[in-house]
């Protein structure tokens, strides 16, 4: 069978007994088993966990897929989405952050004592909550790269300093509100109905054209692509998430600009990631430290330069909080913020070990951490089993990441054998 494939394959001509019409399949699987042999399962099983999740809690509590929860589904998960992103860029370098919680609730209570205690404009204070999450992740990334100490025990320290300095803001009374109208429009504007589709067929779209030019571009430069079919389920499956979406929230109150923004971070780092030479150094930093600083990637300034997009990150993800909530408090970014975004970067795909990881992954491992809170939340389960249960989904999803490397591993020492 594959002898007579290939044969067909080299001469061009269709075989028999219908042979050429499975081509493009077989093709299909020919191109996909070498990943799967080293377990690069992309985003198959997080989104196999969704549909299950979905399933489950819609047969525990049919409110579970209502427009309306599926509304405040997406606000919840708003803020964590943007930590896992976070929590993946420094993974994909294998660096960690342990800071992330901290440093996002510092620069929240930043936000409101700038706006409430010192009347600054709204637009404003957000940028110097940034720019401190920026410089936060300056800091902590200068401190690894010379001072040489592990990224571990550096952002450990980030995550006493910065809640220290977060309690030390709100002061005794443990909490600062916030009267803004523009912060709480933040996460309570809506779009109209027809802003919303409009904005996901332009997702649609400008997806579409990523993917047909990325085509071209890897073809012509004779570089293995991923075939027609898959490049067609991909855009099929964008177009059902960002269609589907605002014609589904359209029968509650419209689609979040939160959403939006959402979407808008996930891709800016996934073309940056995918398409841009720093993201190909970020690879490799991650793949091969040494194979990197050989090929002369400068890998200080980029570890630095993950920091510094961590850290701006983790503030973006507290102002959401702040804005959601209308209020900094001593609770903001505490508890277990800083291990789900963990958990969802290493649910969405992104290895534990580096050098490997996806902006588009770990937003789907937000929302099946985001999607296991709220259904369980509607079945009336205490936060004790919600962490249980996001404890036990992480341990699978490394489990899934140290098979995986086992895998990679086989591959390569195969390879050197060979060679």
């Amino acid at each position: 069978m594959v002898s007579a494939s290939t044969s067909a394959e080299g001469s061009g001509a269709p075989s028999a007994h219908g042979m050429g019409a499975r081509q493009p399949t077989e093709g299909l699987f020919r191109r996909a088993a070498p990943r799967l042999s080293r377990g690069e399962l992309g985003t198959l099983p997080v989104v196999t966990a969704l549909v299950i999740i979905a399933v489950f809690f819609q047969l525990e509590n049919s409110n579970f897929l209502s427009t309306r929860n599926l509304y405040y589904l997406t606000l919840q998960f708003a803020s964590l989405s943007m930590y896992a992103l976070g929590a993946m860029l420094v993974l994909l370098i294998a660096e960690i952050d342990l800071s992330i919680g901290s440093v996002s609730g510092f620069t929240g209570a930043v936000l409101a004592l700038l706006i409430t205690n010192h009347g600054w404009p709204a637009g404003w204070a957000i940028l110097a909550s940034l720019a401190l999450g920026a410089g936060i992740g300056a800091a902590q990334g200068l401190w690894v790269v010379l001072v040489r100490v592990p990224a571990f025990i550096v952002t450990l320290t980030g995550l006493l300093v910065w809640q220290g300095c977060q309690f030390l803001v709100l002061g005794n009374q443990g909490a600062i509100a916030i009267s803004d109208t523009f912060v709480s429009d933040i996460s309570s504007t809506v779009m109209s109905h027809v802003v919303g589709v409009v904005g996901g067929a332009v997702v649609v779209l400008g997806y579409a054209a990523y993917t047909v030019a990325m085509h071209v571009m890897r073809s012509r430069n004779g570089y293995d692509t991923t075939g027609v079919p898959v490049a067609v389920g991909r855009i099929v499956a964008v177009a059902m998430f960002a269609l589907g979406t605002p014609l589904l929230l359209n029968r509650f109150l419209g689609t979040p600009v939160l959403l939006s923004l959402i979407v808008v971070v996930t891709v800016g780092f996934g073309v940056m990631i995918s398409s841009t030479p720093f993201g190909t150094h970020m690879y490799a930093v991650g793949g091969n430290p040494e194979g990197a600083r050989r090929a002369g990637i400068k890998i200080g300034a980029l570890r630095v330069s993950v920091f510094v997009f961590v850290g701006t990150l983790a503030a973006l993800g507290g102002i959401i909080d702040a804005s959601r909530g209308m209020a900094a408090s001593v609770t903001s970014g505490g508890g277990n913020t800083t291990l789900d975004a963990i958990a969802a970067a290493v649910i969405g795909g992104t290895s534990l070990f580096g050098g490997r990881g996806r902006p588009a992954g770990a937003l789907l491992g937000a929302l099946v951490i985001g999607a296991v809170t709220n259904g369980l939340d509607l079945v009336g389960e205490s936060a004790a089993i919600q962490t249980i249960v996001t404890g036990l989904i992480l341990i699978v999803a490394v489990s899934i990441d140290v098979t995986a490397r086992r895998a990679q591993l086989s591959v390569w020492r195969a390879f050197r054998r060979k060679s």
